[in-house]
């Protein structure tokens, strides 16, 4: 498990090594023809900031000759925004004094067929972590019903075991996003004061989990902002490279998400900026050229129009972070605020305006085991 591997690592020696890095180790780490996680740490240190042109420059080459000039095009379905965890930095926190639902499977009909008629074939189902209102039997109903209408079927849920995984895939089920939110063991519980999530371990052990069930793709990613985001992506780095060399035939995908405003009044105590968010987006584009780089609507119309060339293949549009905000929505249950809130065509339109291809299908579901 990745676990042994962790603990074999300081927190603190890998954030001096990052710091220590020099100019002519950020070079060498552009220009080398392949690289290892020291290189990466090379690219993500502050000295890697002065050359971030010719990391940018190298990133969009590597970009182009993987995925050409395409950038697939997802939704989120938000089904709840009930949460059995207490976690600080988030608008569904069970101590948070917000409205709660689960929507029924007529609103999430209705929610699919408003998706649908935006013309998306890739849908990522995401709920609070409730295992009693939003568990396995709700979500096999979901993915099930998602996968009859959608050509990619996608979920951002609590962690499941194992045999669980195996189960929704036979739904339709083709990829798993789960987020650590931070490698720091010692720090993890400051974060998490309760809840299943609490479990720094068995989270951490997720994707082991859906290596062995033999999921499509795999998300990983840290909440840009708990920690330091330099440490916090070295080990979300590792992590991946463990992965790909244990469960080969799995592909992966690393997301972004920087903290926004939610309900409660958590700050990030590290902050990214948006060159720094640049720097590394570039740096994981040039230490592994078959990942899927996301970008969702976290982020401005006008960051993510000039970024997306440099090294996403994949970005969220016409977003609605509330359960029933498609088909109807505003009513005070996002779990946080959107920045970029055009239209699914708007952003289409963008694309093509810059010479790229917006992918609303790139998968079909007939090539996938289904029971």
């Amino acid at each position: 498990m990745f676990e042994e591997i962790l603990d074999n690592y300081s927190w603190k020696e890998i954030e001096q090594r990052i710091n220590s890095k020099t100019a002519s180790d950020v070079q060498r780490a552009i220009y080398n023809d392949s690289r290892n996680l020291d290189d990466f740490m090379a690219l993500i240190s502050p000295s890697a900031e002065d050359f971030i042109e010719e990391i940018a420059q190298k990133s969009k080459e590597l970009t182009l000759k993987r995925f050409g000039k395409t950038v697939r095009l997802y939704i989120p379905l938000y089904l709840s925004n009930e949460c059995s965890n207490a976690c600080v930095y988030c608008g569904f926190n069970c101590r948070n004094n917000i409205a709660r639902t689960t929507l029924d499977f007529d609103t999430v009909k209705k929610e699919l067929e408003a998706i649908k008629e935006m013309g998306f074939e890739s849908i990522l189902i995401v709920t609070g972590e409730h295992p009693k209102k939003a568990g396995v039997d709700y979500l096999k109903k979901a993915v099930d019903m998602a996968s009859k209408m959608f050509a990619q079927v996608s979920l951002e849920v609590q962690p499941l075991d194992m045999e669980d995984y195996s189960d929704l895939m036979k739904e339709g089920l083709h990829s798993v996003y789960v987020y650590q939110e931070t490698y720091n063991k010692q720090n993890y519980q400051n974060y998490h004061l309760g809840g299943k999530k609490a479990d720094f371990s068995y989270r951490l052990d997720t994707p082991d989990r859906l290596g062995v069930a033999g999921i499509h793709r795999m998300g990983l990613g840290v909440l840009l902002g708990l920690e330091n985001w330099r440490v916090d992506s070295f080990f979300t780095a590792l992590h991946l490279d463990y992965l790909r060399r244990k469960y080969w035939k799995t592909k992966y995908s690393i997301s972004f998400p920087r903290l926004r405003p939610h309900a409660g009044n958590f700050e990030p105590s590290y902050p990214i900026s948006d060159k720094q968010l640049v720097l590394l987006m570039c740096a994981y584009r040039l230490f592994d050229e078959d990942v899927e780089i996301s970008l969702s609507t976290r982020e401005n119309a006008y960051f993510r129009d000039n970024v997306f060339p440099l090294a996403v293949s994949a970005m969220s549009a016409g977003s609605s972070t509330e359960p029933g905000g498609y088909s109807d929505g505003d009513h005070g249950l996002e779990q946080f605020s959107v920045d970029d809130d055009r239209s699914p065509l708007d952003v289409a339109h963008v694309i093509k305006e810059k010479g790229y291809d917006p992918v609303w299908k790139d998968w079909d579901g007939g090539f996938f085991y289904r029971k």
